[in-house]
């Protein structure tokens, strides 16, 4: 089992274990070692986000690597996906982002990616751990201060921005106003290059046609009540604006949503079903099916289902989906938090890549996100994060393994019952899902506070 790495990397507080000086030199020393079966002098790409940890730990990772005999080469601050994009494209041994992705300032993480460009499967991550505990870890890291500065290389996020742009030859946002929120996060800079270099838009991306909000990061306002953790700013700000659409970021821009002009937020799974009817009338839905997770509404699943669509659903986190999708060769697969994967785009999810292929497929059909999306029919929803002392297995208590049970039963039928672990934080979420609302927040409340009961923090 996992100590370090959860679903996406590794993830805790900045300067506290596993995010301190310590472990973060032995990730690097340790990632070096697994790295040199494939090269004499292993090269390693990094991003990071704009927390103001992020330079530290990326000092501190590649005076690892170079102690491991390794080479890190910086790209400075990019999304999630841009690296997983230059790891792949430029040939390098692995591809490191510094970010905590949608979790507030405080909190940071290390993601790996493999020279493939896609994230390091299980087994691989758990041999990564198996070297830093038995080797890396009593390793002596050098003090902060004595490390040198990185350069960072600003043609790797010029090269990541002109892959954007080649995916949309001649779309125009003319006679729109769209609002597209940066989170303060990873996406600010490249946002406004790539939205302002778009046919339609005033240089700079500011203006009558499109309005970025949110693009002035401090290294202590990623997430702070913008992006897509809080949906309803965007929502807000194109009510303001009178905007025809917004778009959300997450703070390293793997993810997004989007806001329609009738103050509606619409998550991923409105994303699915509208990319999934858009791929499957150009023939390009294999199978004519999609890959969802467990926390995909019922609604998704009937939507797709009269278009003659078939849903699978995966576990939560998005290697997951993709590992689905590998299994059964489908085209699209995504999370309902706004992770959507085009395989035959990019190797893993990217907000920005998923906003211009939404933004493509309106302006094919002249017609709103609203409008085609308009059917699906969203069962009532709830989910409530319990924090944790442990996370042990929750069968092992009595009183929850009933509360649950007891809850499957009720809504066997109209319903559904998940009940899971995240995979970043200390946080056990409930979600329950229901044809009645009454029922749905009932038991929901009874699982959470059985929960809370026996395990809570």
């Amino acid at each position: 089992m996992r100590k370090l790495f959860g679903t996406d990397g590794i993830r805790g507080v900045a300067g506290v274990a596993p995010l301190d000086e310590t472990t973060v030199y032995a990730v690097g020393l340790a990632l070096a070692h697994s790295l040199r079966p494939l090269s004499i002098t292993p090269r390693v790409v990094a991003g990071r986000d704009t927390r103001e940890s992020s330079g530290w730990i990326l000092q501190m990772l590649a005076a690892g690597l170079r102690s491991g005999g390794a080479e890190l080469v910086s790209a400075g601050v990019l999304p999630t996906p841009a690296v997983a994009y230059l790891t792949r494209r430029h040939g390098f041994q692995a591809g490191v982002v510094i970010s905590a992705s949608h979790n507030p300032w405080q909190d940071n993480g290390i993601k790996l990616f493999g020279g493939d460009g896609f994230k390091l499967a299980d087994g691989v991550e758990l041999a990564i751990e198996d070297v830093i505990f038995r080797h890396a870890i009593t390793a002596v890291a050098p003090p902060l201060e004595s490390l040198p500065a990185l350069i960072d290389e600003p043609k790797y996020a010029a090269e990541y921005l002109g892959f954007l742009k080649s995916l949309v030859p001649g779309l125009s946002l003319a006679g729109q106003r769209i609002v597209v929120d940066c989170a303060h996060g990873a996406a600010t800079g490249i946002a406004q290059e790539l939205f302002g270099a778009l046919p339609g838009n005033p240089p700079g991306g500011f203006g009558g046609d499109l309005l970025l909000i949110n693009t002035s990061p401090t290294g202590r306002n990623i997430n702070d009540h913008c992006g897509a953790l809080h949906p309803d700013a965007v929502a807000a700000a194109v009510v303001e604006h009178r905007a025809d659409l917004g778009i959300t970021l997450d703070g390293d821009a793997d993810r997004c949503l989007f806001a329609g002009a009738r103050n509606n937020v619409m998550n991923g799974d409105a994303i699915l079903l509208l990319c999934a009817r858009d791929m499957a009338s150009r023939g390009l839905l294999t199978g004519n099916l999609v890959v969802a997770t467990t926390m995909s509404n019922m609604g998704l699943e009937a939507a797709l289902r009269r278009s003659g669509i078939a849903m699978l659903r995966a576990n939560v986190g998005d290697r997951y989906v993709l590992e689905t999708m590998q299994q059964h060769d489908a085209a699209l697969g995504g999370e309902q938090s706004g992770h959507l994967l085009f395989p035959h785009l990019a190797t893993t999810g990217d907000g920005l890549l998923t906003a211009l292929v939404v933004l493509e497929t309106l302006a094919r059909s002249a017609k709103s996100m609203e409008a085609l999306t308009d059917d699906l029919r969203v069962y009532p929803q709830v989910i409530v994060n319990v924090k944790v002392r442990e996370k042990l297995p929750l069968q092992g208590f009595p009183a929850i393994a009933e509360t649950i049970r007891q809850a499957e039963s009720a809504l066997a039928g109209t319903g559904r019952v998940v009940i899971r672990y995240s995979g970043t934080e200390a946080l056990a979420r409930v979600m329950i899902e229901a044809e009645s609302e009454a029922a749905m927040r009932l038991h929901a409340e009874a699982i959470a506070g059985a929960i809370r009961a026996e395990l809570g923090a």
